[in-house]
C-alpha cells in the first residue's frame, strides 16, 4: 500500500511534445557571423544586443526569421511557389524547434499615395461596412464609403445560350464607389509648371526635354523624336498649336520608330503616371527636387481633401460623416465609436473599438486613419504593423521585433515593454534586437553579439540573465548602467533663429527661438510635433543640412563608396597612375568582369525553387576585370582598396603614392562617425539600420552648412557608440556649427546646451512649447515628463 502511495506522489513522466521548449541555431555562418551556437529559449523575451554590425540582425533576421520563412513557402505546391519570392537558406548547419515567425520591422509602409493608416490596418473597411449599415441617408454598400472604388456604368447587348437558341439581351450595370472624380482617391491635385518640363528655346535633338531620364540619346526622347508628330530639329517655342497638343497632351497612340513597335504619348500624362503616381517621400533625390520644382500640389477643392464624393461625405451616423470620421485623433475616435450602441452590428463595433483601442495603447492615439502611410516614420509604421498581431488569437508564434523602441520617448517605451510582455504572456515566442537599457531589462534571456563590428564581430559573448549580462564585462554588460551627468556649463549662444506663428501639422502657432553656435535638442512624447517644428520650420536649404530618417536607397552594387562619392577621386587617382580611363576601374562600367558583369557573383534563378548565388569564377568575387587588377596604386589594386575597411583605407590615401586628399577627407568622415570597421565595397544591402544612417550623416557632414538638423541621429547605436556620437557633435559645434537634435535619448538632453521640450501630450493634446532651457533647469523643474524622466535618469 505504502508503494503504491509513494508511485503516485511521484511527478508523471514529462510529455514527449513538451520536451522541444528551445530553438537551436548551430553553426550560423552568415554575414559575419563565426559559427554562430546558441540555444533561444521558447515562450520567453529573448533580446539581442551588441553594438551596430555585431551580427544581431543577421542571427535573428537573416538566419531564424528566414529559414522560419522559407520552410513556411516549401509547404506550399510548387505551383504556387512559383508566384512568391524565392528565398535561399540561411548559411547554417544545424536550425531546430523553429516556430512560424512574424517579422515587425521598421521598413517604411508602402509608398503608395492610396495607402493610409485606415486602409493599411483594415479600420477603414470597418468603417465603411458601419457607415453603410448605420449611415443616413442610406447611400449603398461599402464600397460607396471607399475612395479606391470609382463609380463606373453601363449598358450594352449581350448574347445568351438558352434553349439551343442565341438570344440578344440588353443588359446594364452600375457600381456605386466613393472616389472623388477630380482627384482619383489621392485627395490632391497637382498643377504641373510646363516650364519645368523643357526649355523652349532648343529642338528635342538638342535635349528640350529637362524631365530626369529624358536624356538627349535616351529612349524617351527618341520615341518623341521618331514618332512622326513632331519635328526633332524644330526648337519647341516654333511649334504649331497642334505640334505642341501633341508633344504635351497627345493620348496613348501606337507608332513604330525604328522598326520596332511603341506606344506614344504626350510628355504632361506620361510624366503623371511615370513620376507623380509615386508617392513623394519614396522618389531618389533628384527626382524629388524636380517635382518640388515643376508640380505644386494642392487640396482637391472638389472633395477638400477628403478623398471622397459628395454622397459619401453627405451619409452621417450621429452627425459624423465617414470623412470626419477619418480626419479625427484616433483616440477622440475611439471615445465616439464607444457611445455608439447599435445591436444589428454588435460584433463590428467590437472589432471595431478593440482595434481602435489598440492604436492608443501603443501610443499612436495621436494619429488619424487618413495620414498617408508613407509619411509614417520607421518606428511608427513598426508600431502600426504590431495592431494587426495584439488582438490574434494566434499563439505559439515567434514574434521578430527590430528596434521597437525607435522614436519613443522613454514614457512611451514603458507601454511598448507592456506590449511586448502581452504577446509573450499568450504562449509566444518574442525576439527583439534592442540597444535601450529600459527594454533589456525586461528580457528573460539576453544573448549580447560582439565584441566588435563587422568582422570585428559575430560571435556570442554572452547568453543568460540580465544580471549575468550586467556582471559579464562585455562592451553591452560595461554600459548598460552607464548615466550621462548633465552639463554643469553650458556653451553661450552666438545668435538665435526665430521661429514665429509655426502651425504645421498640429503646431498651435508656436513661438520660439532657436540658439544658434551650440548644441540644441529638441524633444517630447512621439507624435508632440518635433518633426514638424524641425522640419517645417529650418527648411533645408541654403546654409542648413538637413539629415532625415529617410532609408539609404542602393543595390547590392551600391557600397559605401559609390554612396558617398569616395571611388570618384580613387578611380582618378588610378587612373592618373596608370595612365588609362577612370571608368576602367568601376564595377559598373567598363572595368567590370564580363561574365558576373561586376557583381563578384552568378545569380541562378530556379523557377519556383531558391535562387542560388554563387560567387563567380572568373573573377573570385573580385568584380573587376583581370586585366584591371594589373594596373596599381600604391602596390595595391582596386579590388584590394574596396576590400579595406574605412581606418586602413584612410592611412593609405593619406601618404605616400596613394596619397589623395579628396578620398582621405571623405574617409575621415566616415571615422568620425564610427564606421571605421566597414569595407569600402561592403554592400549596402548588407548594413544595419544604425550603420546606414551614420553612412547617411558623414555624406552630408561634407555638405556646406552652418545649421545640421539631426533627425534621431542615436537610432540604431550601442551604448558605447552614443558616447562617440556626442564626441562628434561637440566637434560639429567647436567648429562654429550650429546643431538641431530631434532627440529621446536621455544622454543626448543630457549633453545638450539647450533644450526646448514640446507637449504635453501628443496630436492635439501637443503642439506646444513646455519648456525652454538648459537641461539642469528641465531637471531641477521636473515640470514635464522630460524632465521627470531626465531627472530619474541622471539620478538627480
Amino acid at each position: 500500500m505504502s508503494t503504491a502511495s509513494r508511485t503516485d506522489a511521484q511527478a508523471p513522466e514529462p510529455h514527449a511534445a513538451d520536451t522541444h521548449d528551445l530553438i537551436r541555431v548551430h553553426g550560423a555562418r552568415e554575414n559575419n557571423l563565426r559559427d554562430v551556437s546558441i540555444e533561444i529559449p521558447k515562450r520567453r523575451l529573448t533580446v539581442f544586443t551588441g553594438v551596430s554590425g555585431s551580427g544581431k540582425s543577421s542571427l535573428v533576421f537573416d538566419t531564424v526569421a528566414a529559414e522560419s520563412q522559407r520552410l513556411i513557402n516549401e509547404t506550399y505546391s510548387a505551383f504556387v511557389q512559383g508566384f512568391m519570392p524565392s528565398v535561399a537558406r540561411p548559411d547554417v548547419d544545424v536550425l531546430d524547434g523553429l516556430t512560424t515567425a512574424i517579422i515587425v520591422d521598421q521598413q517604411r509602409m508602402g509608398a503608395d499615395p492610396r495607402s493610409t493608416v485606415g486602409t493599411a490596418t483594415d479600420t477603414n473597411a470597418m468603417l465603411r461596412i458601419l457607415f453603410s449599415r448605420l449611415g443616413q441617408p442610406h447611400i449603398g454598400s461599402a464600397k460607396a464609403f471607399s475612395f479606391n472604388v470609382a463609380s463606373i456604368s453601363g449598358a450594352g447587348a449581350v448574347t445568351v445560350e438558352r434553349a439551343g437558341k442565341t438570344v440578344k439581351e440588353r443588359r446594364s450595370f452600375s457600381v456605386t464607389g466613393g472616389m472623388c472624380p477630380r482627384c482619383e482617391g489621392r485627395g490632391a491635385v497637382s498643377d504641373i509648371d510646363l516650364t519645368q518640363l523643357y526649355d523652349d528655346t532648343k529642338s528635342l535633338a538638342e535635349g528640350a526635354i529637362t524631365v530626369p531620364g529624358y536624356t538627349g540619346d535616351g529612349w524617351m526622347t527618341r520615341i518623341f523624336s521618331g514618332s512622326g508628330f513632331l519635328d526633332a530639329d524644330k526648337p519647341i517655342r516654333d511649334y504649331t498649336e497642334r505640334e505642341l497638343q501633341d508633344f504635351l497632351y497627345r493620348e496613348p497612340t501606337k507608332v513604330k520608330v525604328n522598326g520596332i513597335n511603341l506606344t506614344y504619348e504626350g510628355l504632361v500624362p506620361k510624366v503623371q503616371k511615370s513620376i507623380l503616381a509615386k508617392d513623394r517621400e519614396a522618389m531618389q533625390p533628384h527626382i524629388r527636387a524636380f517635382v518640388d520644382r515643376a508640380v505644386a500640389f494642392a487640396s482637391c477643392p472638389d472633395c477638400d481633401g477628403t478623398r471622397l464624393t459628395e454622397a459619401a461625405r453627405s451619409s452621417k451616423v450621429r452627425g459624423i460623416s465617414i470623412a470626419d470620421a477619418c480626419r479625427m485623433q484616433i483616440s477622440d475616435l475611439a471615445a465616439w465609436v464607444r457611445e455608439l450602441d447599435e445591436p444589428s452590428v454588435a460584433p463590428l463595433l467590437a472589432a471595431l473599438r478593440q482595434t481602435l483601442d489598440s492604436f492608443v495603447e501603443i501610443g499612436l492615439g495621436y494619429l488619424s486613419l487618413e495620414r498617408p502611410a508613407g509619411t509614417l516614420s520607421g518606428g511608427e509604421a513598426q508600431r502600426v504593423k504590431m495592431i494587426r498581431h495584439l488582438g490574434s488569437s494566434l499563439t505559439d508564434v515567434t514574434y521578430v521585433f527590430d528596434e521597437p523602441s525607435t522614436g519613443l520617448h522613454p514614457h512611451d517605451i514603458r507601454r511598448m515593454n507592456g506590449l511586448l510582455r502581452q504577446l509573450r504572456d499568450k504562449g509566444n515566442t518574442v525576439l527583439v534586437v534592442e540597444h535601450k537599457p529600459e527594454v533589456i531589462a525586461i528580457a528573460d534571456h539576453v544573448v549580447d553579439l560582439g565584441p566588435g563590428a563587422g568582422s570585428a564581430g559575430g560571435t556570442v559573448c554572452f547568453e543568460g540573465s540580465v544580471q549575468g549580462l550586467r556582471a559579464a564585462g562585455t562592451v553591452t554588460g560595461r554600459h548598460l548602467d552607464d548615466r550621462a551627468s548633465v552639463k554643469e556649463t553650458v556653451r553661450t549662444p552666438t545668435g538665435k533663429l526665430a521661429i514665429r506663428g509655426a502651425n504645421a501639422h498640429n503646431l498651435r502657432d508656436v513661438d520660439v527661438d532657436i540658439p544658434l553656435g551650440v548644441l540644441v535638442v529638441v524633444t517630447g512624447v512621439a507624435g508632440s510635433g518635433k518633426s514638424s517644428l524641425v522640419h517645417g520650420s529650418i527648411p533645408a536649404g541654403e546654409g542648413v543640412v538637413s539629415v532625415d530618417q529617410s532609408p539609404i536607397r542602393g543595390s547590392r552594387r551600391s557600397n559605401p563608396a559609390t554612396y558617398t562619392g569616395l571611388l570618384e577621386p580613387i578611380r582618378k587617382a588610378f587612373a592618373k597612375a596608370n595612365g588609362v580611363k577612370p571608368a576602367l576601374f568601376s564595377a559598373n562600367s567598363e572595368g567590370a568582369c564580363p561574365t558576373c558583369n561586376g557583381a563578384g557573383v552568378v545569380y541562378t534563378d530556379l523557377a519556383m525553387m531558391a535562387g542560388v548565388a554563387t560567387t563567380c569564377e572568373d573573377c573570385e568575387g573580385r568584380r573587376f576585370d583581370a586585366s584591371v587588377l594589373e594596373y596599381h596604386l600604391g602596390g595595391k589594386d582596386i579590388s584590394e582598396v574596396l576590400a579595406m575597411p574605412v581606418t586602413e583605407a584612410e592611412a593609405f590615401f593619406a601618404a605616400g603614392e596613394a596619397r589623395t586628399p579628396a578620398a582621405h577627407r571623405i574617409l575621415s568622415r566616415l571615422v568620425d562617425v564610427g564606421l571605421g570597421y566597414v569595407s569600402l565595397g561592403q554592400p549596402l544591402t548588407t548594413l544595419s539600420g544604425g550603420e546606414r544612417q551614420r553612412l547617411k550623416l558623414a555624406t552630408h557632414m561634407g555638405d556646406k552648412g552652418g545649421v545640421y538638423v539631426l533627425d534621431e541621429p542615436t537610432t540604431g547605436l550601442h551604448l558605447a557608440d552614443v558616447e562617440q556620437l556626442l564626441g562628434l557633435l561637440d566637434r560639429l559645434v567647436d567648429s562654429g556649427k550650429s546643431v538641431v537634435v530631434v532627440e529621446h535619448h536621455q544622454a543626448v538632453m543630457a549633453h545638450a546646451d539647450w533644450i526646448v521640450d514640446l507637449g504635453p501630450g501628443a496630436g492635439h493634446d501637443g503642439g506646444r512649447v513646455v519648456f525652454e532651457g538648459t537641461p539642469a533647469e528641465l531637471v531641477a523643474a521636473r515640470s514635464t515628463l522630460t524632465g521627470r524622466h531626465l531627472a530619474e535618469y541622471v539620478g538627480a
